[in-house]
């Protein structure tokens, strides 16, 4: 099938926009984080009845700081920026009549696109909306990278990757580990913001970072497991074995136990915390380890498919 040059070059201009709304959303969080006052102990209670300044509060304008409303603003544009960077893989697949996770490029993008839905939804539902500079920047430097140094021409996928499974695998495994970027940054913060000298006293309290990292892995964890699952099962119809430690198979297989094993301190009381959290960060390291060093220096079976 012919590559439609006209939608490849909209999705180009989707994404490049989609950039600069995301660096203008930062910047608009950083002036909340900079100007706002500390949160109140009230507003770390989530779901207790007390207020939580979030982007779906019901409080009138006229009680809201002006940093507050630069936040609100920084929260439009992030969902702006999301609406744009759909629109570009949207465009993307339609030129090239394929799913649009073909390349590293696409893929990079579409786990882009996970972590911001996640952050927005996350914006909904604790009180960490001046935060978005913290996860935003990581997301827009691989976005940036995948724009410069991971760019590839809209094209047909090549024949190894002619598969359901391509839309199935590849979906799940990188729409997982975006939502897992987040908890990986929100797990540092808890580790700032616990330590004895509180020194970061605007970032929301220990207890809602802890929370919302623990609440996020739970979700991703699931659709990490099918991923890796899925890709068992695609590699024994392409390659005829499911497992054949592959550097990107063994690191991912990594990377889950230390998941799994974050989710089991999570629920024990010796190593609820600091602990927990360290093995998140330990797990975000290894998702990062993975992304960069596994698919763009070593050479392995899925080294072909530049994923």
């Amino acid at each position: 099938m012919p590559v439609n040059e006209t939608l490849a070059t909209y999705s180009d201009w989707l994404y490049r926009s989609a950039l600069g709304v995301y660096l203008f959303a930062i910047l608009l969080y950083a002036v909340e984080q900079a100007f706002a006052r500390a949160p109140r102990k009230a507003d770390a209670l989530v779901g207790a009845g007390a207020p939580v300044p979030g982007i779906l509060t019901d409080e009138p304008k006229s009680e809201l700081s002006r940093a507050e409303r630069i936040g609100r603003m920084g929260a439009a544009m992030t969902v702006l920026g999301a609406v744009l960077h759909l629109g570009s893989l949207v465009m993307r697949g339609l030129s090239a009549g394929r799913a649009p996770w073909g390349n590293m490029y696409e893929y990079m993008s579409l786990l882009c696109l996970a972590a911001v839905v996640t952050w927005i939804v996350l914006m909904a539902k604790f009180p960490i909306r001046r935060l978005g500079a913290f996860v935003l920047t990581p997301i827009l430097v691989l976005l940036f990278l995948g724009g410069t140094v991971l760019y590839a021409e809209s094209a047909p996928v090549q024949p190894a990757l002619r598969s359901y499974w391509l839309v199935i695998h590849v979906s799940v495994i990188s729409i997982s580990s975006g939502v897992l970027l987040i908890p990986g940054v929100t797990s540092i913060l808890y580790l700032l913001k616990d330590s004895k000298a509180d020194r970061f006293p605007k970032l929301p309290s220990a207890d809602v970072l802890d929370r919302m990292s623990y609440r996020t892995t739970v979700l991703a964890f699931p659709l990490f497991t099918a991923g890796i699952i899925c890709g068992a099962i695609w590699a024994e119809a392409a390659w005829g074995r499911f497992w054949g430690w592959d550097p990107k198979e063994t690191v991912a297989f990594v990377s889950w136990v230390v998941y799994a094993a974050y989710l089991h301190a999570r629920a024990t009381a010796g190593w609820r915390g600091r602990g927990a959290a360290w093995i998140n960060v330990a797990g975000f390291a290894l998702n990062v380890f993975n992304l960069f060093f596994i698919n763009l220096v070593t050479s392995g079976l899925h080294s072909y498919a530049g994923l």
